[in-house]
C-alpha cells in the first residue's frame, strides 16, 4: 500500500481565526491554494465554472463528512480530511467507468477556527483531485457551528457505457482491486488510543481508491460495479439486488494482512469481519463474463449465480450473519463519531 506521507505544508500559515478573515478573505486564501487541468474551461472566480465534457453526458456524485461523525481533528490533520473528502467521491465516479474531470466544495465552518485548518483542508482536497487529474472548480464557505465538508464531483465517460450495479448476470466473475478492511481495522486501532500500525491508521484517515482501475474495467467489459464505501458484503448486496442475482464469496480468496490477523488478535475482533463489513476503504469491486480476462491487479473473489428469495451475498455458500457495514441512520452506525 502507497502512503502519501505525513503532511508538511507548502505555504507560511495563515494568521488569526475564519471569523477574522471573513468570507472573502477566507475564499481569496483557499482559491489561491488551487490549480487547474485541461479540462476547465473557467474555473473559481465567476457566477460558476465551466468545464468541458467531451462525452456529452456528465457522471456527477456527492457526499458529505460532518466532524464528529465522519472524521475527529484529534484523529485526523484538515490535509487527511480534504484527501478522504475527494477519495470517497472520486470513487464513485470511477466505480461508473468514468474519469474524474473536476470538484465543487461546500464548506461550513465555526468563526472562531484557527485560519490555517481550511487552508491544509484545501490542500488536501487539491491534492487528492491532482493524484485522479481533477480539479477544484468552484463552491462556497459559510459559518456554522459543525465543521462540515461537502464534495461534488463531476466525471467523463469517454464514450463508454457507464457501469451500473445492474448488470450483474449469473456465471459472472466477482472480481476486487484496492483494499479491503484496511479503514476499519485503522478505525479500530485509533479507537483504543494507539496511531500504530501505521499503514492501517494511515488507510482510515487517507483512503486510496484505485481511481485508474474503474475505466479500465469498464473498458475490458466489467457488466456492474461499486466502490466499497459501505462494506463488501452490503456494497456488493445493491449489486445482487439491482442486478436480480445471488453472489457468493469465497473466503480463501480473500486477502487477511498478517498485521491485520495481530490487530484482530489483540481487539478481539475476527480480520475477516472487517474485510467483509468495513467501510470506508473505497477499494472498487465488480462483475465480469467468466471468460474475461481481468485486468492488471485484480483478483477473483467470487461468483455470480441465479436469483435467489431475495437477492443475497453469501460466504462459502452461506449467509454473513454478523452485523457490519455503514448505514448512517442505523442505531449504533457511527464512523470516527463513535
Amino acid at each position: 500500500m502507497h502512503l502519501s506521507g505525513e503532511y508538511r505544508g507548502g505555504r507560511p500559515r495563515t494568521p488569526g481565526t475564519v471569523g477574522e478573515l471573513g468570507e472573502f478573505g477566507l475564499i481569496r486564501e483557499l482559491t489561491s491554494r488551487l490549480n487547474t487541468t485541461p479540462a476547465v474551461q473557467i474555473g473559481p472566480g465567476d457566477d460558476a465554472a465551466v468545464v468541458s465534457a467531451p462525452d456529452r453526458r456528465v457522471v456527477a456524485t456527492t457526499d458529505i463528512l460532518l466532524e464528529g461523525r465522519h472524521f475527529r481533528r484529534d484523529w485526523s490533520t484538515a490535509y487527511d480530511v480534504g484527501r478522504k473528502a475527494v477519495a470517497e467521491n472520486l470513487a464513485d465516479i470511477a466505480a461508473m467507468g468514468a474519469v474524474p474531470t473536476s470538484l465543487l466544495l461546500g464548506l461550513v465552518v465555526p468563526a472562531e477556527l484557527p485560519a490555517n485548518w481550511p487552508m491544509e483542508l484545501m490542500d488536501g482536497i487539491r491534492d487528492e483531485a491532482q493524484v485522479a487529474s481533477a480539479a477544484v472548480v468552484g463552491g462556497d464557505v459559510v459559518r456554522g457551528a459543525t465543521i462540515t465538508v461537502s464534495i461534488t464531483a463531476l466525471g467523463d465517460l469517454r464514450n463508454r457505457k457507464p457501469v451500473t450495479r445492474s448488470g450483474a448476470r449469473p456465471g459472472d466473475t466477482v472480481a476486487v482491486t484496492g483494499w479491503l478492511g484496511w479503514s476499519a481495522a485503522g478505525h479500530a486501532v485509533l479507537s483504543r488510543g494507539f496511531r500504530s500500525p501505521r499503514a492501517f491508521v494511515e488507510a482510515h484517515r487517507r483512503p486510496e481508491p484505485p481511481y485508474h482501475a474503474g475505466p479500465a474495467a469498464a473498458e475490458l467489459g466489467a457488466t456492474a460495479m461499486t466502490d466499497v464505501s459501505d462494506g463488501l458484503v452490503a456494497d456488493l448486496g445493491h449489486i445482487a439486488e439491482s442486478s436480480n442475482v445471488r453472489i457468493d464469496l469465497r473466503s480463501a480468496d480473500l486477502d487477511v494482512p498478517a498485521q491485520m490477523s495481530d490487530i484482530g488478535q489483540a481487539v478481539g475482533v475476527d480480520p475477516l469481519h472487517w474485510v467483509l463489513t468495513g467501510g470506508e476503504d473505497h477499494a472498487l469491486v465488480a462483475t465480469f463474463p467468466s471468460t474475461a480476462k481481468l485486468p492488471a491487479r485484480w483478483r477473483k473473489i467470487g461468483r455470480v449465480l441465479a436469483p435467489g428469495t431475495p437477492p443475497r451475498v453469501t460466504v462459502d455458500g452461506r449467509p454473513w450473519e454478523r452485523s457490519g457495514g455503514w448505514d448512517h441512520f442505523a442505531a449504533g452506525s457511527d464512523s470516527d463519531g463513535s
